[in-house]
């Protein structure tokens, strides 16, 4: 069965967290499901072979198991947990970061036009979905693991396999998210500069007016796809960027909170305090000396 190989696979070639190659092709191997915790998602699809994750994106909530895979399309802050995994049976996944350059190359095949896979699409995609995974999909997977058994052969098979992956993405049911990515002129692709300049200057106060010049859009449009895109307003993704950036800070020095709300662009320390606690359960300070205390630094947030 493909999925007992790729566990196989996985297991053996993964430590504890998470192995990266050159490629962009990365293994996890999860033993403990561990409360939420904030990240990014990168530009990547995400196999799970074994166990099981719950990620939430503003409003939306997306869970996905064995067999299923996950694509975000942006680099987005999200809150995730692993709802199945123990010492003895650990979370397993596959992880390809996705590179819009060989998306868009695959755009140009003639192949493509015939499929009608390069088609305008009405609306903006979600930056993140979960499908399930064709057995084709999981194959290719399968075919990429085993070359790192042979690191040799990687550089030069691995891209092979890796246009074989995207092109059954591109195709598949959720193939919207991931042929936006390779169009330079799709919405999401404007929406991409306002998240950009939004993570680049998130302390900074932002009209919807300005960010929509920078994104060129209209200010309606924008607003519309951007939460297409992201599950929130641009304001509201703003906060997210300043919390997760507070709580690294936070963790640096748990005493300043004062001085961390406002460098993240807060004016009102009190706002700060509640907004904090909504997103993370607990006051600044408190949860810094938490996160310090089971981590000892602030690589706990990695």
């Amino acid at each position: 069965m493909v999925l007992d190989e790729l566990r196989d696979l996985i297991t053996r070639h993964a430590r504890a967290g998470v192995t990266s190659t050159p490629e962009g092709v990365h293994v996890s191997l999860v033993e403990e499901a561990g409360p939420p915790a904030t990240s990014t998602t990168g530009t990547v699809l995400a196999v799970v072979a074994q166990g099981a994750k719950r990620l939430a994106l503003g409003d939306r909530v997306l869970e996905y198991r064995a067999g299923q895979h996950l694509v975000a399309s942006l680099d987005l802050p999200v809150t995730g947990q692993f709802t199945e995994a123990s010492r003895e049976r650990p979370a397993l996944g596959f992880g390809l970061t996705l590179r819009p350059a060989v998306v868009a190359e695959l755009l140009l095949h003639p192949t493509a036009r015939e499929a009608a896979v390069l088609r305008h699409e009405p609306t903006a995609p979600p930056g993140i979905v979960v499908a399930d995974s064709s057995p084709a999909l999981l194959d290719a997977v399968v075919r990429m693991l085993r070359l790192l058994d042979r690191p040799r052969d990687l550089p030069v098979l691995g891209p092979m396999v890796e246009r074989e992956i995207l092109w059954l993405l591109m195709t598949g049911e959720q193939g919207a998210t991931v042929r936006q990515l390779g169009l330079a002129d799709s919405s999401l692709n404007h929406v991409g500069h306002a998240v950009t300049w939004l993570r680049e200057h998130y302390a900074e106060a932002v009209r919807v007016d300005d960010l929509a010049q920078i994104a060129r859009m209209s200010p309606s449009a924008l607003h519309r796809s951007f939460r297409s895109v992201t599950a929130m307003s641009p304001i509201q993704f703003q906060k997210q960027i300043r919390l997760q950036a507070a709580r690294v800070r936070l963790v640096l020095d748990p005493r300043d909170v004062a001085g961390v709300a406002h460098a993240v662009g807060y004016e009102s320390a009190s706002q700060f305090s509640r907004e904090y606690r909504r997103q993370f359960g607990a006051p600044p300070a408190a949860d810094a000396l938490r996160l310090r205390a089971t981590a000892g630094t602030a690589g706990a947030l990695g």
